[in-house]
């Protein structure tokens, strides 16, 4: 039971921590920095509807360890997972004899899920796969990452996305399901190509991985509150998302039930059966 104010009011059901579905993963320090206090700040008041901190572009190799330990304990003090974001890739091409270190020291420091990232790397779907079985052994959560644009997981511009080629949703899905088949704790979904950075929300792909690798074993990116309203309206609330840190409140509120906007407003519902 989470603990609230005005108890009496209706919310929606939602899975107790730690939970399989209705997941929100939130981004820690990449548009601005966040220290401990401000991380303590967010979930003293919203730590009951946050799973996964996610570092992004790689930031914690700018900081001091002690800094980057303190985060991760306040997660953990929380129920918090902590991910490392997509940053392997950069590992894989520059220090290409690291990447073993880089997830052993991740483990070392209190990570406790190592994204598998790949939007940037023109390499094989088995060389992919064997960095999950690695990150397995190394007893850490592998969640890859499937992409359906060449060059997602930047800052890449409309016109720089659309003149890559697109990547077939079905080659995506069926790396997704050597990810699971290998051991892999959730499929990242980014959201470049679908959602993001696109002249036309491409929703046809969505529901296409959604059926095919499985609501429950997908997180989708959903970089504005217009996007995770579609996930949320087409999948229902407990859908797995990855937002930013400022979009925690306005997300949970559309997922309870409490708020939304015109079109979900009212007409977010759950349904749990009494035995």
């Amino acid at each position: 039971m989470v603990d609230r104010t005005f108890e009496f009011l209706h919310t929606n059901h939602r899975p107790e921590k730690p939970r399989d579905t209705g997941i929100t993963e939130m981004r820690g320090p990449y548009y601005d920095p966040m220290g401990p206090r401000e991380l303590r700040d967010i979930f003293e008041t919203m730590g009951n509807y946050v799973d996964i901190y996610k570092f992004s572009g790689g930031s914690f190799a700018l900081m001091p360890e002690s800094a980057v330990r303190e985060l991760i304990d306040v997660c953990h003090e929380y129920n918090v997972s902590v991910s490392t974001g997509g940053f392997i890739e950069n590992v894989l091409v520059r220090d290409h004899d690291k990447v073993e270190e880089y997830v052993a020291e991740a483990g070392e420091l209190g990570f406790d899920i190592v994204e598998v990232s790949s939007g940037f790397l023109a390499t094989g779907t088995e060389d992919m796969v064997a960095l999950t079985e690695l990150v397995a052994d190394h007893d850490l959560k592998p969640k890859p990452e499937i992409n359906v644009q060449f060059g997602a997981g930047g800052a890449s511009s409309v016109e720089e996305l659309e003149s890559e080629p697109e990547i077939d949703p079905g080659s995506a899905i069926r790396e997704a399901k050597q990810h699971l088949d290998a051991g892999a704790y959730k499929i990242m979904v980014e959201s470049e190509g679908i959602t993001e950075q696109v002249a036309e929300w491409r929703t046809d792909v969505a529901f296409e991985i959604a059926n095919e690798v499985g609501i429950e074993n997908c997180v989708f990116e959903a970089a504005d509150p217009e996007v995770f309203e579609w996930y949320i309206k087409n999948f229902g609330p407990n859908v797995n998302l990855f937002v930013d840190n400022s979009q925690i409140v306005e997300l949970e509120c559309m997922r309870s039930g409490l708020w939304g906007k015109k079109s979900s407003w009212g007409r977010t519902v759950t349904y749990t059966r009494e035995e």
